[in-house]
């Protein structure tokens, strides 16, 4: 990264600072390592998020890029109120480049996700709010969208190297046809396309925005449909 905040990869201090955190996952630690976490992951994650969302508006004119923390860029503390895990820290990188009007995790977008040795990319909606489920489910039953869904997904994912995720119940919700023929779509309560990959050494210069971008790029039929789901509502 130069002085003038140009992207130009990650350190691989930033892997090792997450790889120590694994280890060492306690406040104590991570004050005495901040200036690390600041220089080795928090500048150059602002650095990509501002060079990759410049790239993505090339299939996203409205996507979201904030190089701020909350923003594009998760915090690392947990919430730990309802958890059994009082860890405090993630032990990953998350960054978030959301498309839509309505609050960044209400929208879907494109994901970024680095959990050494591994990184991931994806786009979609994590978790559907109230309004979004209702809709998704009316537009998977439906003759036209199900159908676009489908197609979407089935391009994607055809060739294997992206995989179709999310959080799933186990019974297709009441007041829809269980023997329907996308039926098994029904039990989406979040939903996302992506990439889980070794660390790629793109990751540590400049051609990681097009690395990212080109997967992206491939993945844009996805989010376009959730989009435009989420735009009826």
């Amino acid at each position: 990264m130069t002085s003038d905040n140009t992207f130009n990869g990650f350190p691989k201090e930033t892997v090792k600072f997450y790889k120590d955190l694994k280890k060492n996952n306690s406040k104590k630690w991570f004050e005495a390592h901040r200036e690390d976490y600041d220089n080795f992951v928090i500048d150059p994650a602002r650095s990509f998020v501002s060079a990759m969302g410049e790239k993505l508006r090339k299939i996203a004119p409205g996507v979201h890029a904030e190089p701020k923390i909350n923003k594009s860029i998760f915090k690392i503390h947990r919430d730990v109120r309802f958890s059994k895990d009082k860890t405090p820290f993630k032990t990953h990188l998350g960054l978030w480049f959301w498309d839509g009007v309505l609050p960044r995790m209400e929208c879907s977008g494109f994901y970024f996700h680095l959990d050494p040795p591994n990184l991931y990319i994806g786009s979609g909606l994590y978790m559907f709010p109230k309004e979004h489920m209702a809709e998704f489910r009316k537009s998977v039953v439906n003759d036209k969208f199900g159908s676009q869904l489908v197609r979407a997904i089935n391009k994607i994912t055809k060739d294997g190297t992206y995989e179709l995720g999310g959080n799933r119940g186990k019974k297709v919700p009441r007041g829809y046809d269980p023997d329907h023929k996308r039926a098994d779509y029904l039990l989406f309560k979040g939903i996302f396309v992506g990439l889980a990959a070794k660390i790629p050494k793109e990751f540590y210069n400049v051609k990681l925005v097009d690395y990212c971008f080109n997967h992206y790029k491939k993945m844009a039929p996805f989010h376009y449909w959730l989009y435009d789901m989420i735009e009826r509502i």
